[in-house]
């Protein structure tokens, strides 16, 4: 285990020998790293935070605050986080809090990018690229592969499906249906994310079939029940459409349009 002779790892700390800890960097008492983590100079590790392998948190990062909540009374919530995670400069990611599931949960393979903010108990999927100075709010959910442009927001609550692309300084205030991309001060639906599809690997036909339900939800003129039920009697079979069905019927804040 190479740490630095400056950097402070407390009592109670358990670190995998192959991590690296860099010059005045601080990895507090309840923290748990696994094998091949890196943390650079003046980078934090701190509460009752789990690292899974080879995550790389940079300078300034702090990962496993405190919730950025008044409601917060020191209650020991959590920080939970996979494989494979890039955490860049000032990076800012809250623990959970008592008045959710008490943890903030990220995946595997995701990048934040210098100055973004993950909210206490949001819930980050696998493969999430997260631009500079994006900020998630409390209790924001991303299924996997989610993109989010520069200067971006989610409120408070709001759901983002998989494979969905935020476009930079959009405000999310409803939750982004899978596949859409969003753009706009106040999030507004403007297409699918045909590229994303094709690059995580999904066939013609199942792109075929997720723009038809995009055309049956959103450009028929339906109203939301009806796009519904006409999805489920043509489409509801095939996976990728079973997903899109699942999500917009678990909607609390409604769906962007």
């Amino acid at each position: 285990m190479a740490i630095h002779p400056t950097a402070i790892v407390e009592a109670g700390a358990r670190v995998d020998p192959s991590c690296e800890v860099g010059p005045f960097a601080w990895i507090g008492p309840q923290v748990r790293m696994g094998p091949g983590c890196t943390v650079a100079p003046h980078g934090m590790v701190t509460g009752h935070t789990t690292l899974g392998a080879r995550n790389r948190v940079f300078s300034g990062a702090v990962i496993g605050g405190i919730p950025q909540d008044l409601k917060y009374r020191g209650e020991p919530t959590e920080t939970v986080i996979g494989d494979d995670n890039t955490f860049r400069e000032y990076v800012t990611v809250n623990a959970g809090t008592v008045q959710d599931q008490g943890v903030t949960r990220i995946g595997n393979g995701c990048l934040f990018m210098a100055n973004s903010h993950v909210g206490h108990d949001c819930v980050v999927g696998d493969g999430a690229i997260i631009a500079n100075s994006v900020a998630l709010a409390g209790h924001v959910v991303l299924e996997d592969h989610v993109h989010f442009g520069g200067l971006s927001a989610a409120h408070q609550f709001s759901r983002v499906g998989r494979l969905a692309f935020i476009g930079g300084m959009t405000g999310v205030a409803m939750d982004v249906a899978p596949y859409c991309m969003t753009n706009g001060a106040r999030g507004e639906l403007t297409g699918l994310n045909t590229i994303g599809m094709q690059r995580s690997g999904m066939t013609e036909d199942q792109v075929g079939r997720v723009k038809q339900a995009f055309k049956i939800y959103f450009r028929s003129g339906l109203q939301a029940a009806e796009a519904l039920a006409q999805l489920k009697s043509e489409l509801g079979p095939y996976p990728e459409v079973a997903h899109l069905i699942t999500f917009i019927e678990g909607s609390k804040r409604g769906i962007t349009r």
